[in-house]
């Protein structure tokens, strides 16, 4: 089976996500927290962890979802829909709850861009399209 030239770029960009999100989690498991590197917001180290063990199970899926891309598209609408909710979680806490610390402010920007890049890459595909993302394609025997 052959891939196309907009699979392969969004396999890697899916893999290269994926590596980020597994940077970010050793980067909560180890720096996040009370009494670490970074502590603002002031997080036990167990809710650091916690957060990171998410981040690690996002790493997983896209990583090895990008080894079989046309299989696994259904994957990068999940990773979608997770990134955009923690992009409008994270800012809605940093402009309306007052004091909140705005320490991962590019966190938000980087999954943002993560995700308008799977879009726009599924969008210039001439083999696959936006619904196959977010609806599971099933094979009819």
């Amino acid at each position: 089976m052959t891939k196309s030239k907009a699979l392969k770029v969004l396999a890697i960009t899916f893999f290269a996500s994926g590596l980020y999100d597994l940077f970010g989690g050793f980067y909560y498991s180890f720096t996040v927290g009370t009494g670490r590197s970074i502590d603002t917001p002031p997080v036990h180290p167990f809710y650091a962890i916690f957060i990171a063990s998410f981040l690690f199970c996002f790493a997983y899926l896209q990583v090895l979802s990008a080894l079989n891309i046309r299989r696994y598209l259904f994957n990068i609408g999940v990773v979608i829909i997770g990134r955009i909710f923690y992009v409008v979680l994270l800012y809605a806490y940093m402009f309306f709850v007052p004091d909140f610390p705005s320490t991962f402010w590019v966190t938000g920007i980087v999954d943002l861009f993560w995700s308008i890049v799977y879009i726009v890459l599924t969008l210039i595909s001439d083999e696959i399209s936006l619904k196959d993302l977010f609806i599971p394609y099933r094979e009819v025997s």
